[in-house]
């Protein structure tokens, strides 16, 4: 448990004491238990205030509040690496543009645009609305671990990422995953949807940042969390049954 909770200080806000010993690799395989647990506290807030508004204002609500839980964590690194991708600049110099602390347009863009087709989402949800927002914060999670198996880290200077990169993450890591797999298998054919919608992320995310870069890094980490919770989110919202 001291790892679960090494990684639930890791990437959320929730307060439960300062950080003893730091064990990246025994943290990666509780990332998609942290995704599941922040998907269960988005569903039981869902439900409270589903109450009080219509769904538009909800799924805003839920948006908000799933921001507060990682502290923007995640979309700190979406907008780093839309400000360093963006264009034709070579890898150092991508490098160096989301080391800088400050946000650019691209940046800036990507932030807005990933809100916004999440909230498109989660307002358009309505079967196994319960479900999914239990389950697509752990898929978002989990896809960090593809990320950090089949990519080298980019910084050998260092940065927050690299001491998950130091020792190669074992298969057994992705173990999690295998609990919003067997959730979604409840869902019928938009379980089905979803988990091809997550194969289909994950390889088309990884190829990129492997042609553009060759590498990872900790913002392009949490970049990928973003752009697959917002995919899931996208594809979990459509009439599927027409």
């Amino acid at each position: 448990m001291r790892n679960f909770f090494a990684a639930l200080r890791f990437i959320t806000i929730l307060p439960l004491g300062k950080q003893k010993n730091f064990d990246p690799r025994g943290m990666v395989s509780f990332f998609p238990l942290i995704g599941l647990l922040l998907g269960a506290m988005v569903s039981l807030f869902d439900l409270a205030i589903a109450r009080l508004w219509p769904l538009p204002v909800t799924a805003m609500l839920d948006v908000l509040f799933l921001v507060f839980l990682t502290g923007a964590f995640h979309l700190d690194g979406l907008g780093d690496t839309a400000d360093g991708l963006y264009g034709q600049r070579p890898k150092e110099a991508a490098l160096a543009i989301m080391k800088d602390s400050r946000i650019g347009v691209m940046g800036l863009v990507a932030i807005l645009a990933g809100l916004s087709i999440k909230w498109a989402g989660i307002a358009n949800l309505y079967e196994n609305r319960i479900l999914l927002l239990l389950i697509v914060p752990a898929y978002a999670r989990a896809s960090m671990l593809f990320g950090m198996y089949y990519l080298e880290y980019g910084r050998p200077e260092g940065g927050t990422g690299r001491p998950f990169f130091e020792n190669k993450i074992k298969p057994t890591a992705f173990g999690g995953l295998l609990i919003p797999i067997i959730i979604s298998a409840f869902m019928g054919w938009q379980g089905v949807m979803i988990n091809i919608a997550f194969a289909l992320l994950v390889v088309i995310i990884l190829a990129y940042y492997k042609r553009k870069m060759n590498c990872i890094t900790g913002d392009m980490l949490g970049a990928m969390t973003e752009i697959t919770e917002c995919g899931l989110f996208l594809v979990a919202s459509a009439d599927w049954y027409l």
